[in-house]
């Protein structure tokens, strides 16, 4: 089952002279599928997950979400349809420092107006190694473990699918190895569609696939770790 489907997506920035970020890209991502996706900075792998994300739109073409044409929707249904489909980890982990870890994980819950299923939120959690720390506030937790919170926030909806902006990019090594091994355990036990935006090929090759993104042209390597295209 295909979970994300773009045809030909194009995104042009005009700042004087016309940019294309983005060009006819064909990208599909099936459900539970884990993939990574490389390139250059400035190559358009970002400019693809924010619209996949819905917080930008594109010049032209079509993104699918479950079957839902979310280029079509109006910006109030977009932002709901985001909040409960789509979730997304940044690198600097985008946490509200004024309340408690707890309440940062439930925030997608609480804005709409949904009760928590305590059982899958003990079951994240305990995952994710931070039942400990959810009466904290942000600022009392290392980075490691913000993003940790981030994922689990992430996850609170059950969303269709998971977009990463380069999750491990403000972490050390030995943090940037336990969020890895993190998204793949999440991949698995919840059967998690994950798409991960990174500069880390240690990131990128426990992905199940790997694309790289080309002056705005995405192109798929046929195994992680395999040479550039």
């Amino acid at each position: 089952m295909s979970i994300v489907k773009t045809i030909k997506l194009t995104k042009t920035y005009n700042s004087g002279v016309a940019v294309n970020a983005l060009s006819d890209v064909d990208f599909e991502l099936a459900k539970g599928e884990l993939v990574a996706i490389i390139g250059d900075s400035g190559s358009g792998k970002s400019t693809l997950l924010h619209l996949l994300a819905g917080v930008d739109t594109p010049t032209s073409g079509e993104i699918y979400i479950q079957d839902k044409n979310i280029t079509k929707l109006n910006k109030d249904d977009l932002t709901v349809f985001r909040r409960r489909n789509i979730g997304v980890i940044y690198q600097f982990f985008n946490l509200i420092p004024n309340i408690t870890v707890h309440k940062n994980i439930l925030l997608p819950l609480l804005l709409d107006n949904k009760r928590e299923d305590k059982n899958y939120f003990n079951e994240i959690t305990e995952i994710l190694g931070i039942r400990d720390k959810l009466n904290r506030y942000p600022k009392q937790l290392s980075g490691g473990e913000q993003q940790r919170v981030a994922i689990a926030r992430s996850l609170i909806t059950r969303p269709a699918i998971i977009l990463a902006d380069e999750p491990t990019g403000n972490l050390d090594r030995k943090n940037s190895e336990e969020i890895t091994a993190l998204f793949r355990l999440v991949n698995k036990r919840f059967l998690s569609t994950i798409m991960i935006i990174t500069h880390d090929e240690k990131v990128a090759v426990s992905c199940d696939k790997v694309f790289k993104m080309v002056d705005g042209r995405l192109y798929s390597l046929e195994e992680a770790g395999c040479e550039n295209h």
